[in-house]
């Protein structure tokens, strides 16, 4: 099961194992994000810290409307006790869980401040 909280910016944030190209581990604060429907976002000082191996770009529509064009790269992330490989563009700001990852858990929010947020598998 994967735990948090939520912040008094009404925000749900989690903590995530990242393994890298190199198996480097970081362990980074995440805050959940159900408009987007990537899998993580990462800063560029994370991604390479990581050695993470560049899988292209893709085309994303970001809250505002504008379309840009972000380097997407492949990572692995502990996910319910697995290693799951995903799929990370590179983005400014903090780092975001998108609908991707969630895909397939039970979310509960508890939302309060300092309230628990819960991510567990589908039975």
């Amino acid at each position: 099961m994967i735990t948090g909280k939520i912040t008094a910016n009404r925000e749900a944030i989690i903590e995530l194992e990242i393994i890298g190209s190199n198996q480097k581990r970081e362990n980074v604060e995440a805050v959940l994000d159900t408009g987007f429907n990537g899998y993580l976002t990462l800063t560029n000082d994370l991604i390479n810290s990581l050695k993470l191996q560049l899988a292209g770009s893709r085309h994303v529509t970001l809250g505002d409307g504008n379309v840009v064009v972000l380097d997407m790269y492949l990572a692995k992330v502990l996910w319910h006790g697995q290693e799951r490989e995903v799929l990370i563009l590179e983005a400014e700001g903090g780092p975001l869980v998108g609908m991707s990852l969630l895909y397939g858990s039970r979310v509960m929010l508890e939302v309060v401040d300092n309230g628990d947020v819960t991510i567990g598998p589908l039975s």
